[in-house]
């Protein structure tokens, strides 16, 4: 039975946007929409690997590159020819108002994919997703994995020409954990460092796993041996900030920021747009772009690339043909944007009637046809997602047994999702509670996927549900707060490649990030045990232990994994690289033109 939503788009042959590449979804976790962030190479190792080591010095010593077997010079460096060459010029993007632009209440890409160019921390991803050194210029990991000693670079400056020190490292994280912050997801990302959860809990006001050894080596001590930490320190929440100008700017301290990264903010008009400008004082080589200007103001993306006010856009549905042909002028500027680590999903909240009961939440997964869907709305561009590990994701193994609607097989598979209906305590519509999907938007058409998949689970199902739309800052606080019933709309996208970030903070019972309150002890000792594990085939094998249990218990509705796309980019926009997760890139970008 095709659904009537979905007959009348076939019929009336509307297709949405595409979805992939250039990103229309809103991500969390990160999560907002990153509009040009998507995609490149994958990494099938269960932990990135670092910088070289050096056996030399500690259990495990780490130091950048460009500075081994050097002598330690000043972080300020530029390429002079090189960079009088390419210097100049404004990079045009379409993007949306950020939430925040306070590195330490960062949950969603559409504020990191501003925050890591205008601040930075100890290391960062790069774009071939290798953790590498940052502010830091190398570190050591002692005391069986649990201690982590950190060098500065020399030199080092905020944009204001004022220098950073060890001391404002500890100030940043201790900051990020105060509950006055209102961060969500400082214990997520620092909670491993001993003393940050008493903390976040309002028990202390600092960490003695943060000590401060001289101006220019910071001590960290965790509270296990985890492969994962020094991932987690790329993320904004382990930003530096200037404590001046934090207090001295109280609420509005974001409107004059100073910063670390290779852009300091020039201009923002909520709606119309923000302006970065190069930070002269970056303290490495400074940018070649002397501006980057992200257009608020919303419009059709393809006809403003078409005008020349952008420089980038994704490709949708309805131009895909006309672009992929040779005889197209934007033909040349066609480019082929590999999938993202990011799922899309409906999550439910695990604690509130009707998604308190497993065969309830199994029924509504087997009830929904994704490979209609994927191939008769979206021809064929999104993957349907029935684990939550992306392909080519570590600890991805393609052996996950999901919750699948056989699309060959129609009748039996409605018969068995009313089945499974019919087991659950909600199986009678008329003492069923009310549904509400909240979904993120200002009042246009809600998501085409709720609407599909509400309209599959009262064709099969008999099952109502209602859709609401709330502001995108107020869905994301209504989501961190757990106030939401049922959510949708919106993904999931790494801020590491390590499972990890999907598995245990989106699904550990006592995790912030889990925002349906999921909870199975099955689960939870899985994870934990994965956390300190040393043999990295063993961990994969853990975690995906934890993901059969996930999805056999039904914690969310999976919907799409990202594939490759199709995005224009002007020709004379250099060195711009698609990275399927948020990493510090624009510094990079020139124009030769």
């Amino acid at each position: 039975m095709i659904p009537r939503l979905l007959m009348r788009l076939l019929t009336k042959k509307r297709f949405i946007p595409f979805v992939t590449g250039i990103a229309l979804l809103a991500f969390v976790a990160c999560g907002g929409s990153d509009t040009g962030s998507s995609t490149v190479a994958s990494t099938s190792t269960a932990v990135p690997a670092a910088v070289a080591q050096d056996s030399s010095s500690g259990e495990n010593s780490r130091v950048a590159p460009e500075l081994r077997d050097t002598e330690s010079t000043s972080a300020s460096t530029n390429v002079g020819t090189d960079f009088e060459s390419r210097a100049g010029g404004t990079f045009r993007r379409l993007w949306s108002d950020p939430p925040t632009l306070d590195p330490h209440q960062v949950t969603d890409t559409t504020s990191a994919g501003l925050v890591v160019e205008l601040f930075s921390g100890l290391v960062k991803l790069s774009k071939e997703l290798q953790i590498v050194p940052d502010l830091a210029e190398s570190w050591e990991i002692t005391g069986d994995g649990k201690i982590y000693t950190f060098t500065l670079r020399e030199n080092l400056m905020f944009s204001d020409g004022s220098p950073i020190t060890a001391a404002d490292f500890k100030w940043s994280w201790e900051r990020a954990a105060n509950p006055d912050t209102e961060s969500t997801v400082a214990d997520v990302y620092l909670g491993d460092i001993v003393g940050i959860n008493a903390i976040v809990d309002g028990d202390a006001v600092s960490s003695d796993g943060i000590t401060v050894i001289d101006e220019r080596t910071l001590r960290v001590t965790i509270d296990d041996a985890k492969p994962y930490f020094i991932a987690k320190l790329t993320y904004p929440t382990a930003f530096v900030l200037k404590q001046e100008n934090v207090e001295a700017g109280g609420d509005r301290w974001t409107d004059t920021p100073v910063g670390t990264g290779p852009f300091v903010l020039d201009d923002y008009r909520v709606g119309e747009r923000i302006v970065f400008a190069r930070n002269e004082n970056f303290n490495h080589r400074k940018a070649y772009l002397d501006k980057v200007l992200f257009n608020l103001a919303g419009g059709i993306a393809m006809a403003m690339y078409e005008t020349d006010e952008i420089d980038i856009t994704g490709v949708g549905l309805a131009d895909l043909e006309r672009v992929q042909d040779p005889d197209e002028p934007l033909n040349r500027d066609l480019v082929n944007i590999p999938p993202g680590f990011s799922i899309s999903y409906v999550g439910f909240n695990t604690e509130k009637a009707p998604f308190d009961d497993m065969k309830f939440r199994q029924a509504l997964n087997l009830a929904v046809n994704k490979e209609l869907i994927a191939e008769s709305v979206y021809a064929g561009l999104v993957l349907p997602a029935y684990g939550i590990l992306p392909p080519d994701f570590p600890g991805f193994t393609g052996d996950i047994v999901g919750l699948r609607f056989d699309p060959d097989d129609p009748e039996a598979s409605e018969a068995r999702a009313r089945a499974v209906l019919a087991e659950s305590k909600y199986a009678d519509p008329e003492t069923r509670p009310r549904i509400v999907i909240t979904i993120p938007g200002t009042g246009g058409s809600p998501s085409l996927d709720v609407e599909i998949v509400a309209d599959m689970w009262r064709n099969v199902l008999g099952v109502e549900a209602e859709i609401q739309q709330v502001e995108w800052a107020t869905y994301l606080q209504d989501l961190n707060r757990e106030r939401l019933q049922a959510f949708g709309g919106l993904g999931w996208e790494a801020d590491y490649p390590d499972p990890q970030d999907f598995l245990d903070i989106l699904f550990h019972s006592e995790s912030p990030g889990n925002h349906g309150r999921f909870s199975s002890d099955i689960v939870d000792s899985l994870v934990e045990r994965a956390r300190t594990e040393p043999d990295p085939q063993m961990r994969i094998d853990l975690y995906r232990q934890a993901e059969q249990e996930i999805i056999t218990q039904a914690a969310w509705l999976p919907l799409w994994f990202d594939t490759e796309g199709k995005g224009l980019i002007k020709p004379y926009i250099k060195d711009y690289k698609f990275t399927p997760i948020i990493v510090p890139k624009l510094g990079d970008v020139w124009i030769d033109k």
